[in-house]
């Protein structure tokens, strides 16, 4: 679709690190987040995978780029494919610990972080389909925590927003 990115969010597993092994740590959710405009999380949080085992989500989502009522979001679009020097092309998956019922005063703790770059999707004229992709340490950005299932369908959306940058 011209106007929509698809995003599925399908299942997550972690290996042992320091999210493994931290008992407050328990429930997790996972959000998406497209520059400044977007974010949208999964409705539920799932209990923390154990080393091995992952955790199902399968949520979809979509973020809409048309034209008409989602202008700023194409006008960042835009920017992707005619500045290579943007940093922020991804779309950013974040790894999220929900405080279990009982420790209310406890903080939603981002503890990874895991992206895809919209640019290299155009670049390469190909979606992500059902892609594991590393999830990085939200404390230690070289250390990889797990793998994130996702699935990110641009190429329609890029392909029509870069025929509008060569007829502007």
């Amino acid at each position: 679709e011209v106007g929509k990115i698809q995003i599925k969010i399908t299942s997550l597993s972690l290996i042992e690190s320091r999210i493994t092994s931290d008992e407050t740590i328990q429930q997790l959710f996972v959000e998406c987040r497209l520059n400044n405009f977007l974010a949208e999380e999964t409705p539920l949080s799932l209990p923390k995978p154990r080393g091995g085992q992952r955790i199902h989500y399968n949520y979809s989502t979509v973020i809409n780029v048309d034209k008409e009522y989602n202008h700023a979001e194409r006008e960042y679009l835009k920017s992707i494919l005619l500045k290579p020097d943007l940093p922020a092309d991804s779309l950013k998956f974040t790894v999220v610990s929900d405080p279990p019922e009982d420790e209310q005063d406890l903080e939603c703790e981002d503890i990874g972080f895991a992206y895809v770059s919209l640019k290299e999707i155009f670049q390469k004229q190909r979606d992500i389909i059902e892609q594991e992709i590393d999830v990085f340490d939200s404390q230690d950005a070289s250390a990889v925590i797990g793998k994130l299932t996702v699935t990110v369908e641009a190429l329609h959306a890029l392909r029509s927003v870069h025929e509008e940058c060569k007829n502007d």
